[in-house]
């Protein structure tokens, strides 16, 4: 552990615009910081791969009414099951989405979106992330980067990502077997293939094991859905916090 605070926070990337719950972790950690001292680390976990993840709820400027924004992504694998920082962004979404910011958010955001350059989804959110100033100061450490998977424990449930129909996809290891989950209690089973660890990532019930062996944190922000389902016996050492209180939780921060 290290001798000055390690505040930690994590979420997939959410929206190209962030969620306000996102938004809520960055003030959170920030206030701790300011308290306590020491850095702030937020564990990006894009090897997820539901994309409603992404989803991106704005409301308009004159209507307040809400509209729900989402990539457009290269195929129908991809969508379903690569992770986030493999799903390819459709040629053509990022013009036709600015076009549409105007009626949602100030020039200056769409500005930003507009600089983003990035091909995939996960990249594309940081990207953003950036330009809006969210990411200052801040370390940000990728469950995608093979450096954190090889640096990680071993788990006994978990992801793996593997070819499938022409693209990686992450499949769940269940029984022994590869499997992508089709909906409901239908499974798609896969050919048996070697794997190492730098293909692996982590389920919800493991992933805080598997983050702290790498983020060493001391102090974990969550939201609560988070504290419903975290391991907290997984980790003694840390001091979890919960996030600050925003209203809109699920709508996009911009």
């Amino acid at each position: 552990m290290s001798d000055s605070p390690v505040i930690c926070f994590g979420q997939q990337p959410c929206g190209f615009f962030p969620r306000r719950f996102l938004f809520a972790k960055f003030e959170t950690a920030r206030r701790l910081q300011a308290e306590l001292g020491g850095e702030i680390v937020y564990f990006c976990h894009d090897s997820d791969h539901d994309p409603r993840e992404t989803q991106t709820i704005l409301r308009h400027r004159k209507t307040d009414e809400p509209a729900m924004l989402n990539f457009a992504f290269v195929n129908k694998v991809q969508r379903k099951w690569s992770p986030l920082f493999l799903k390819r962004i459709a040629a053509g979404w990022s013009a036709n989405t600015a076009r549409q910011l105007g009626a949602f958010v100030e020039p200056a955001r769409v500005e930003a979106f507009k600089q983003v350059t990035a091909a995939n989804v996960a990249d594309f959110c940081l990207e953003l992330y950036r330009r809006m100033g969210l990411l200052d100061g801040i370390r940000v450490v990728r469950s995608s980067d093979p450096a954190v998977r090889r640096a990680a424990c071993d788990v006994p449930d978990f992801f793996v990502d593997v070819p499938h129909a022409g693209e990686i996809v992450r499949a769940r290891w269940i029984d022994g077997a590869l499997k992508l989950h089709e909906g409901g209690e239908s499974y798609v089973t896969l050919p048996q293939v070697d794997f190492g660890k730098e293909q692996i990532t982590p389920t919800r019930d493991t992933r805080l094991r598997w983050m702290q062996t790498v983020v060493r944190c001391t102090h974990y922000i969550a939201g609560a859905g988070e504290q419903a389902y975290l391991r907290k016996e997984d980790a003694p050492e840390i001091t979890f916090v919960s996030r600050d209180a925003i209203d809109r939780s699920d709508e996009a921060y911009h």
